[in-house]
């Protein structure tokens, strides 16, 4: 299973739905709470490539990006088989 990590915020709708989708399809996240630990965002930053909103998404260190991106991943039916630790083309 891939290492899946998402920097929030807790008062972010997009966090939540980003979060819930992972849920639903099973796969364990580590969660980075950029409000519980303001020093992890410039961390965030730099890996984002330059990004400053949350969510942030990271499937084996590859940067997926926001909400959106993951949703469109899942909706393209790219997400699962990145969950499933499946190499694409």
């Amino acid at each position: 299973m891939p290492v899946i990590e998402i920097y929030t915020s807790p008062l972010c709708g997009y966090c939540h739905a980003a979060k819930r989708l992972l849920t639903q399809k099973g796969a364990p996240f580590t969660e980075i709470d950029i409000w519980a630990a303001p020093d992890r965002k410039p961390e965030m930053i730099q890996r984002a490539g330059g990004q400053r909103t949350v969510p942030q998404i990271f499937i084996d260190d590859q940067h997926v990006g926001g909400c959106d991106d993951l949703f469109a991943l899942d909706r393209g039916g790219r997400l699962t088989p990145m969950l499933n630790g499946t190499k694409q083309d």
